[in-house]
């Protein structure tokens, strides 16, 4: 009753651009694993067995299954009577490496949750819980794609995490970008007509979600990625801080593939080992939040550290 259907994920149920059967097959991929991945969260016995069966899937994908068992685990969470300590449980064992994209995951279980249900942004690492709305604009972008994407909306009593004046929109608004991804079908035209579409203020953070989906998800050639990015312009920053979180994600998690090295080089002009490293170099030791959230500014660094670093914005 809680989970999408896997027919929810098919390009054709969702009404979106099919660039070639090869985007279709991979984004369809995408989808099925990730509820996969859902699937083996709500229905092992343990992490350990959850881990024992994530790890099976293929290590171009195995990161969206990880995803969906952060959904997973959130809805457990959130669901009466199911505990309170299935995230925090995975996250301290097999999820550690996948902690990006398993807050990702808590997103989607947010989207689907009533909100006196949702967890607590204390319960989250204060750097990173920036991810959880990632995933829940990710979500309502995918499956109320006429709400926010043709229509453009954004909420403006969302207050998760209290008191953050207005940046939870901003981080809403990645996940919306991420999501572009998918719904144009990889096809890097259409993604930056749709961006153009949004108020300007708006896209530099989409441009960072696309950029993360892109290198993430991939699915395009490096002459495609460059166009992208000469599309981004200004927003070239925003877009490779989004593909060196991507490639972090990645190698964090073991689970560095071709095209990965394929994005990093077209958009962040570094290799994807060196992108990802550059992400860990300039975080905070500290996070204190002004007035910008440290996340925030970390990314901002990032985005100064790999344009410097791989001339890409020259």
């Amino acid at each position: 009753m809680i989970t999408p259907d896997v027919s929810e994920t098919s390009l054709d149920k969702r009404g979106f651009h099919k660039k070639s059967p090869a985007a279709q097959e991979l984004l369809e991929t995408v989808g099925e694993k990730f509820l996969l991945g859902y699937a083996h969260a709500v229905e092992a016995r343990s992490v350990d067995q959850a881990e024992e069966w994530l790890e099976r899937i293929p290590v171009k994908y195995r990161g969206f299954a990880y995803e969906g068992a952060g959904m997973g685990y959130g809805m457990l969470d959130g669901l009466p009577g199911g505990g309170r300590r299935h995230i925090e449980g995975f996250l301290d064992g097999p999820g550690e490496k996948h902690d990006y994209i398993i807050y990702v995951g808590v997103g989607w279980a947010m989207a689907r949750l009533p909100r006196f249900r949702w967890p607590s942004a204390d319960d989250f690492d204060p750097l990173l819980r920036w991810l959880v709305l990632d995933g829940y604009g990710f979500h309502q972008a995918y499956f109320k794609t006429a709400k926010y994407v043709d229509g453009q909306f954004q909420d403006p009593d969302f207050s998760w995490p209290p008191g953050n004046d207005g940046y939870s929109l901003r981080a809403i608004d990645q996940g919306i970008g991420r999501a572009l991804w998918f719904i144009c079908g990889t096809d890097v035209d259409l993604v930056a007509d749709t961006v153009a579409r949004f108020p300007e203020h708006r896209h530099g953070d989409l441009y960072a979600g696309i950029g993360l989906a892109s290198t993430y998800a991939c699915g395009v050639t490096g002459d495609e990625l460059l166009k992208l990015a000469e599309f981004a312009g200004e927003h070239r920053g925003n877009l490779a801080q989004g593909s060196a979180f991507a490639a972090e994600a990645r190698v964090r998690a073991g689970l560095l593939i071709p095209e990965t090295e394929v994005a990093t080089q077209a958009i962040c002009g570094l290799p994807a080992e060196r992108a990802a490293a550059i992400t860990q170099e300039v975080r905070p030791a500290v996070v204190v939040d002004g007035e910008l959230p440290a996340f925030e500014t970390w990314r901002q660094r990032i985005a100064t550290e790999v344009l410097t670093s791989g001339g890409a914005g020259k």
